[in-house]
């Protein structure tokens, strides 16, 4: 992954959200609705999360040193997991304001211009997810894809303002307000907890998608008829934008060495090929020794002591 380009995407995340800060809070001064406020507070965790993602790629996209042989690309997982976190937090004072409004109900003024400024940010943020998302897909980055739910998530939340907003002035109910922003700070508190899910799953090294695995299964199939060749041991793990895969190769015992390392080579390439930005680590062992069906296990050598 180009961890150059995906710099470059949480920057155009962090102007897109000093743009739509200054329209939302512009917009709930005007006219001193709570939802609107509510709607700028999430607009401060998306800045505050942009920066953050800036350093975690400039991290993520680090060599791999003596104290860290893998590399760094789980430094991604740094940033996803302070915006799940930026979220809860945000809600929560959304919450309180609104709970506030509720027992203290006050006019909203102003509503048409603060409406306009308010579609404008929604506007800027719709765009700016839509770019994140499929740069986020196609650069494999965590940090993209959360940025971009959290800019859509934030979408919402903008039209639902807006729509809650036009039916206080059409019927007078002041009490729309606070409720509306209750309902947000509860969409808001759904976005952060699948952001810090996918976190989690990170952190724990969660396998390759059924997808993927799939990709590796179909590619190793043909080898099963060639000459007796199989494999077991399979293993799988995410870390960022880079997959690790390894596994074991068993062949009949009379090859030579060099016959199975290019055999080892052939597959890693197929793999890597198929699946970019993965580190594939092959165990070649002879098919006909019972040794090399007892190893199966993560701690194959403690489980045999």
């Amino acid at each position: 992954m180009s961890h150059k380009s995906a710099r470059s995407y949480a920057i155009l995340s962090i102007a897109a959200a000093i743009a739509t800060i200054a329209l939302k809070f512009g917009a709930y001064l005007l006219t001193n609705s709570v939802s609107l406020f509510s709607d700028a507070a999430e607009s401060v965790v998306n800045l505050v999360a942009a920066v953050f993602a800036v350093w975690a790629l400039s991290l993520a996209a680090q060599p791999p040193d003596e104290e860290h042989t893998f590399g760094h690309s789980k430094a991604e997982y740094f940033s996803s997991g302070l915006e799940g976190a930026l979220i809860l937090i945000a809600a929560l004072s959304i919450g309180i304001a609104a709970i506030d409004r509720l027992i203290h109900p006050q006019p909203v003024e102003k509503v048409d211009i603060g409406l306009i400024l308010s579609l404008v940010a929604t506007v800027i943020n719709g765009g700016v997810a839509v770019i994140l998302l499929r740069a986020g897909k196609r650069l494999r980055s965590i940090t993209l894809r959360a940025d971009a739910h959290h800019l859509l998530t934030d979408v919402w939340t903008s039209v639902g303002v807006v729509v809650g907003l036009l039916l206080v002035q059409l019927t007078g109910w002041l009490i729309l307000d606070p409720i509306i922003a209750i309902v947000v700070a509860a969409n808001i508190v759904w976005a952060g907890f699948r952001l810090l899910k996918e976190t989690g799953y990170g952190i724990m090294d969660t396998a390759l998608p059924l997808s993927e695995q799939k990709i590796i299964t179909d590619l190793l199939a043909p080898y099963y008829d060639r000459q007796g060749i199989l494999f077991h041991a399979m293993r799988s793990r995410v870390a960022g934008s880079r997959r690790f895969v390894s596994f074991h190769i068993l062949v009949p015992g009379e090859w030579t060495v060099q016959r199975g390392h290019d055999l080892c080579d052939e597959i890693e390439v197929a793999i890597s090929r198929a699946l970019p930005s993965t580190h594939i680590i092959t165990h070649l062992e002879p098919l006909e020794d019972p040794i090399s069906w007892q190893d199966q296990g993560l701690d194959r050598l403690s489980d045999n002591s």
